[in-house]
């Protein structure tokens, strides 16, 4: 007997108008400022240094984007003079308290009924990432003009192989060591990936394999000038093998996942980015023994902010902040506001050299997870 727990499809374009709310659109460009910026950021390629369109660092603008402007965005780059991108920063962070409101109220309204509880909180999880990212924008606008801002890989190789370990501080589970393998492939707008987690110990494995096309923006193996604006369809499946607990979950799913280069929406914010994504899952759990099979929907949502690293050559590489809905990974979901949270992590890859990398990952929910890996890159030029 199989048992389901229905759940309403998830609206696919809700990260697309969020997208849309940071000025100029997503992709309207391949790189620079949109016309309605102060300034023009010039391109990668034939255009004068970024430093040149960069406003200087000042510390007064720095403290008032802490306090204060942790609670209004956009004060610290209004006391700089900078009133374009404090406008932009106010709209980003009221559209996500619009957003939390249009959300909430029918929530609290209907007491969180299954009929419309899924569209509700992916709008009340894409104002809660708009204010989440106007929150690090403003903090990192506040910092950027101190230092030179990293870029994006112009290429990247068009195989990654990786080997590492990671360790997961679960209470509800004895194990704790696992060895993590991983490849990572790009044929154009094509990016196929596969990953393995397995505990020498307990046998406990998941496996997770999958694909993404790029709908827009340059391809990650030769962009050719454009910036990292852009915009996935992620199609996965995975299995996940408890044999201690005796029961397997498995399952599929289908993402649309969106980056927006910040120095589109200001010079201030060169050298970042923001992503949001949105999606849906659909997973069975199989028990041994006498207890019923279950299946499920699962709304999947992120959001972050992260940093380019490297300014051309070949170290190259990027580092988010991010917040992932899902509680069917080893971090499990935040024990808090009755288990609707899902984790936050901070992960970053680089390839040192033109074949060597690294890649890491901290994971924080019910669990706390970390990984560290060494990546090997194949194909491309030496």
């Amino acid at each position: 007997m199989v048992r389901q727990r229905r759940g309403s499809p998830v609206l696919g374009g809700l990260m697309v108008l969020a997208l849309a709310v940071l000025p100029g659109g997503a992709w309207g460009q391949t790189s620079g400022v949109p016309a309605a910026g102060p300034v023009d950021v010039p391109t990668l390629a034939g255009s004068a240094p970024l430093e040149e369109v960069r406003p200087p660092f000042a510390v007064l603008p720095a403290v008032v984007a802490v306090v204060p402007g942790l609670v209004l965005h956009g004060l610290g780059p209004l006391v700089a003079g900078d009133t374009g991108t404090a406008k932009r920063l106010f709209l980003l962070e009221g559209a996500g308290f619009g957003l939390l409101a249009v959300s909430g109220v029918p929530i609290a309204m209907s007491g969180a009924s299954r009929r419309v509880i899924g569209p509700l909180y992916a709008v009340a999880l894409t104002g809660a990432g708009l204010i989440s990212i106007s929150t690090l924008a403003n903090l990192y606008a506040a910092v950027s003009p101190a230092f030179s801002p990293g870029m994006v890989a112009q290429r990247l190789p068009p195989l990654e192989l990786e080997l590492g370990y990671q360790y997961a501080d679960d209470p509800s589970f004895s194990y704790r060591h696992f060895v993590s393998l991983g490849a990572m492939a790009r044929l154009e707008r094509v990016r196929l990936e596969a990953g393995a987690r397995l505990s020498p110990d307990d046998g406990n494995l998941r496996v997770r394999l999958g694909g993404a096309y790029r709908l827009l923006g340059g391809p990650d193996g030769a962009r050719g000038g454009a910036d990292g604006s852009a915009l996935d369809l992620e199609l996965g499946a995975l299995a996940h093998r408890y044999p201690t607990e005796r029961f397997t979950l498995a399952g599929g799913e289908a993402f649309l996942r969106g980056r927006y280069d910040m120095a589109r929406f200001s010079p201030r914010m060169a050298g970042s980015f923001a992503e949001m994504g949105v999606g849906m899952t659909v997973q069975r759990y199989v028990y041994a023994g006498p207890t019923d099979d279950m299946l499920f929907e699962q709304l999947l949502f992120t959001f972050g902010y992260g940093v380019y690293l490297g300014r051309g050559g070949p170290f190259r590489g990027e580092a988010m902040l991010y917040y992932d809905h899902r509680k069917d990974d080893f971090p499990g979901g935040i024990k808090a506001g009755g288990g609707v949270p899902g984790y936050v992590g901070l992960r970053g890859r680089v390839l040192l050299t033109e074949r060597w990398g690294m890649s890491a990952d901290l994971q924080a929910g019910s669990a706390l997870v970390g990984r560290l890996s060494l990546v090997y890159a194949l194909g491309g030029e030496p």
